[in-house]
């Protein structure tokens, strides 16, 4: 009975012991003491029943205690809880700590929840990024068509990261006052000459307002020539004209057929017309015999005076042949 009591004893005890040592990670414990941070075994218990993994916690938590820095485990233990990286949020805190960057605990959690990289913000804010536009064309006012690429020196801006827009919009706004700047040059000599001159209009639109970054300077790397587009837009206008030109004078063309058509089918009725009414001469001139309204020497004048009709448009065929042959017939 003593020997089962004494295995139940133990058990318990081991039992008791592993609980424990679940529960309170003796190591992590120790090494918060050694580092003077005010850490409980009834902390790391809670953290446990909450399902918070202490070593994400309050690892990070020694390293700022060790760095001067005073978070509190609720504050850590809160953010671990809204899905935050706990150690970036630390590690960018004694960063921005070290550079003298005003970054305050709430700040950059907030950055951090929302998605940012808050350690590489501060990092960014030591240290500048440079971002190289893709190739930009645009007109001179002259028509010569240039492609400039520019390289855009920007820092984080802490107070305007949650948000703020991205380095999406400084290239989009970049390479909107690059083409402003070279539209507005006159000739495209004067860009070539002076490429700084793009960098100063691009740089006084104010153009990082409401991002999350400062724009220090905008250096224009390169300006390629391309096209002559003012002669190519005239070349091409001159073609639409010809096309148009040539499609009226085929209207003209067409109205002056139709009408030909016209005048012929017209002439071609007339003539009908005359030859019907030539043909009812003849029937004319026996009625008038029947009915006594022309005589014998009535008709032989008639006869007579067509004859001559017919003699003087001979003479009058035969002139007009000499006119048109120059006098030679």
């Amino acid at each position: 009975m003593n020997t089962v009591g004494m295995i139940v004893l133990a058990a318990v005890v081991l039992l008791i012991l592993w609980l424990f040592f679940y529960f309170v990670p003796v190591a992590l414990w120790i090494s918060a003491l050694a580092a003077g941070v005010p850490i409980g075994p009834m902390t790391l218990v809670g953290m446990r029943l909450r399902k918070v993994n202490p070593h994400r916690v309050i690892g990070p938590m020694i390293a700022a205690w060790k760095a001067g820095l005073r978070p509190t485990v609720s504050d850590l233990e809160a953010h671990f809880l809204a899905g935050g990286n706990v150690d970036r949020l630390v590690r960018a805190l004694i960063s921005s700590d070290k550079a003298s960057i005003e970054l305050g605990f709430q700040r950059a959690a907030a950055i951090d929840l929302a998605g940012r990289d808050v350690l590489d913000a501060v990092a960014m804010s030591v240290n500048p990024r440079v971002i190289e536009t893709p190739k930009i064309g645009a007109v001179a006012k002259d028509g010569i068509q240039l492609f400039a690429t520019a390289r855009v020196t920007v820092r984080a801006n802490i107070e305007r990261l949650v948000g703020g827009a991205t380095e999406e919009t400084i290239i989009a706004r970049v390479g909107e006052g690059i083409v402003s700047a070279i539209g507005s040059a006159s000739s495209h000599k004067e860009v070539l000459e002076n490429p700084d001159s793009i960098s100063r209009l691009v740089l006084n639109k104010g153009l990082d307002a409401g991002t999350a970054f400062e724009l220090l300077s905008i250096d224009i790397a390169d300006v390629d020539v391309g096209k002559n587009i003012g002669a190519q837009l005239q070349t091409d206008q001159a073609e639409a004209d010809l096309k148009v030109g040539r499609a009226k004078a085929e209207e003209r063309r067409a109205m002056a057929v139709a009408r030909e058509q016209e005048m012929r089918a017209l002439v071609e009725e007339r003539r009908a017309a005359v030859v019907e009414a030539e043909a009812e001469v003849p029937r004319a001139i026996s009625e008038a015999f029947r009915s006594g309204h022309l005589g014998i020497m009535d008709f032989y004048r008639m006869q007579n005076v067509q004859a001559d009709t017919r003699m003087r448009d001979g003479f009058a065929k035969k002139d007009r042949g000499d006119t048109a042959d120059g006098g030679l017939k």
